[in-house]
């Protein structure tokens, strides 16, 4: 079994239940911090499993393709042990890129041409040679090639677009299924849920895609410039047609706010750049609101932190001293406040994981939104 439904909230949506992979379990819901080029940024391994507690990371593929290429990676036996992660590791396919390079990519039917953005170079992305890459790089969990719709499309194109996905799809189905891990462990194929914010559509393709039976599902092409409450309709009406036995990916989102909103209408797993791309830009999460570390009301605030968070976080920096080092241009404050926001990211979603068990998900949810949206 690859997923164990261990318990659903009786008064919403949520679940609470485990991902098994040949690389360790995955407790649901989760959040996965992006390692988009094999390492999530500015945060050694060591951190990611004691401080922050990660039980799973991201690659992207086009990033490791590029640089430092399958067969670099293929020597090494994958990017588990290239990197010296032991734990599950998902990756992207590219999709993204599709969506994030318009101005260096060509797409066809065939599939994407891009040109380097390291040295121009050109590179031909396909449905095939996706799933090739996607082997070589060893992910536990791969997600098929997909064109990642922007949100403000009209419909013509954001229907032309999702067929474009479904063609891939049956193409990324055949190569996954002709072929198998290199390294010698289990892998498996996520199909990717595109549609935009037309309800008909994302119905459609959700339909078509639990009709494949595939082990788990993505949700994209939201968080792309619709509206939040589109994004939560659209999560709805996918979620009530997917299969309840499988989990669900919600790619790219987002705040916390975000994720539990996502986690009460079904979600399991999610992905964001944010804990990090904030920190990085002096922007903590805490429980009691989001604080912008550079401001000068923290210069002789010698609190923690975060004073409530004891259970995921050192407490042996102060907000005066980090504010100090983000001021002295310290990499050191970068990486303390990323660490947190990670930290505080996979608190919360195992915080979300004991209130659907205990039963109580919607009033714990009700009482945490206005409190971590408050801007200190």
């Amino acid at each position: 079994m690859f997923f164990e439904l261990q318990h659903t909230d009786s008064r919403t949506e949520a679940r609470a239940g485990v991902v098994h992979t040949d690389h360790g379990d995955i407790m649901t819901p989760i959040f996965m911090p992006v390692g988009t080029v094999g390492t999530v940024k500015g945060v050694p391994f060591r951190d990611l499993k004691e401080d922050i507690k990660a039980q799973i990371i991201l690659g992207n593929t086009y990033h490791l393709y590029l640089r430092p290429g399958t067969e670099i990676l293929h020597k090494a036996g994958g990017l588990h042990r290239f990197e010296g992660w032991d734990r599950p590791i998902l990756t992207d396919s590219g999709g993204y890129q599709v969506f994030s390079l318009t101005d260096i990519r060509k797409m066809t039917d065939d599939g994407v041409q891009f040109s380097s953005h390291i040295d121009g170079r050109k590179l031909m992305f396909t449905p095939e040679n996706v799933m090739d890459i996607e082997r070589e790089i060893g992910a536990d969990i791969m997600m098929a090639f997909d064109e990642c719709c922007p949100g403000t499309a009209d419909k013509k194109y954001a229907l032309s677009s999702m067929e474009r996905t479904h063609r891939w799809l049956d193409r990324c189905i055949k190569r996954f299924d002709e072929t198998e891990c290199p390294y010698g462990y289990k892998q498996h194929l996520f199909p990717i849920v595109q549609g935009c914010v037309y309800t008909d559509l994302r119905q459609e393709a959700a339909k078509r895609l639990s009709d494949l039976d595939r082990d788990g599902y993505a949700i994209g092409g939201l968080a792309v410039g619709e509206p939040t409450e589109v994004m939560y309709e659209m999560i709805e009406v996918v979620n009530d047609i997917l299969p309840k036995n499988k989990p669900r990916y919600l790619m790219g989102v987002g705040t916390p706010w975000n994720i539990l909103e996502a986690i009460e209408r079904g979600v399991d797993m999610f992905d964001c750049v944010m804990p990090t791309r904030n920190g990085r830009n002096g922007m903590i999460f805490t429980q009691n609101g989001v604080i912008n570390m550079r401001n000068k009301k923290w210069e002789d605030d010698f609190t923690e932190l975060d004073p409530a968070g004891t259970s995921y976080v050192d407490h042996a920096y102060t907000r005066a001293y980090v504010r100090h080092l983000i001021h002295s241009e310290e990499m050191l404050g970068l990486e303390i406040l990323s660490i947190h926001n990670l930290a505080f990211y996979l608190w919360l979603v195992g915080e979300a994981r004991k209130h659907i068990l205990a039963g109580d998900y919607k009033s714990w949810k009700d009482e945490m939104i206005p409190r971590i949206t408050a801007r200190l």
